[in-house]
């Protein structure tokens, strides 16, 4: 598997591509070429352009969860002239309206506009979307840490009620090694997205980690999570965009943190 960062917080020293705080990783998988979130903007179409990826051959997006940090880039790849009939996945709740009291987080595009657009595959069940790739669906509560807490409101009917971003999902890739684990934000929690995909994927070897942990002080979850991370001897980390520089380093000072960028390529 191939893993492009297309659109990130932070960019690198001489490469000269844009970033913006919004995730969007371009991924393939043998014959199968996907993305994890559309980013804020047009930027992960004019970064895929400059690194020399076509998303013509882009056959699924996957949204990690409804935010517009994740969601807003739709709105410009519907503009372009696309040929490709692109199929969209995420969990029955990424395309609600969401808001924090006047301000709009949501996507642009909401549900039923979407599906006259694209494929548009709604899921809390996990769904096998390349030879070795899983969406994971919705990641249950397993921990006693990770308690998920309401970002702003979402509507469900016609009445507005707390937003748990129970839509919140990522992806696992697994091969003959173990597996590894590619988030958008982890409001679910990266440890209970971590042993969900354990049990997916039955199997315990969790190799790597990349994307955001949605961590920002160093708490006593933050203690917890290293605890875990190491428990499970996880060798790859790249915590990025939700992910404070604070926690980062507090993470490095029992396990490696790898760099993230816009142009970053990682081969696992």
């Amino acid at each position: 598997m191939k893993l492009k960062v297309l659109v990130d917080n932070n960019t690198y020293i001489d490469q000269y591509y844009c970033g913006e705080p919004a995730v969007s990783y371009y991924i393939e998988d043998e014959d199968t070429s996907l993305l994890l979130d559309a980013g804020y903007s047009d930027l992960f179409l004019r970064n895929s352009t400059a690194l020399g990826i076509d998303l013509e051959n882009v056959s699924t997006i996957v949204i990690s969860h409804g935010h517009d940090d994740h969601t807003r880039g739709l709105k410009y790849y519907f503009e372009q002239n696309h040929k490709n009939n692109i199929s969209i996945i995420a969990h029955p709740d990424a395309f609600k309206e969401k808001f924090i009291d006047n301000l709009k987080i949501c996507s642009p595009i909401l549900e039923e506009e979407l599906k006259e657009k694209c494929n548009l595959i709604l899921s809390k069940e996990p769904i096998k979307v390349s030879e070795h790739i899983t969406f994971l669906g919705e990641i249950p509560q397993i921990n006693h840490f990770e308690n998920r807490k309401p970002i702003g409101k979402q509507i469900v009917g016609q009445t507005s009620v707390d937003d748990y971003v129970i839509d919140d999902t990522a992806l696992a890739y697994k091969n003959e090694k173990g597996i590894y684990i590619i988030t958008g934000c982890s409001h679910s929690g990266i440890c209970n997205i971590i042993e969900y995909a354990k049990e997916v994927c039955k199997d315990n070897r969790v190799l790597g980690v990349i994307g955001g942990f949605h961590l920002f002080e160093v708490t006593e979850q933050v203690n917890k999570t290293i605890d875990y991370l190491k428990q499970n001897n996880i060798k790859e980390l790249y915590p990025c965009h939700c992910t404070s520089f604070a926690v980062r380093a507090e993470i490095h000072k029992t396990l490696p943190v790898k760099e993230v960028g816009v142009g970053l390529e990682i081969n696992w």
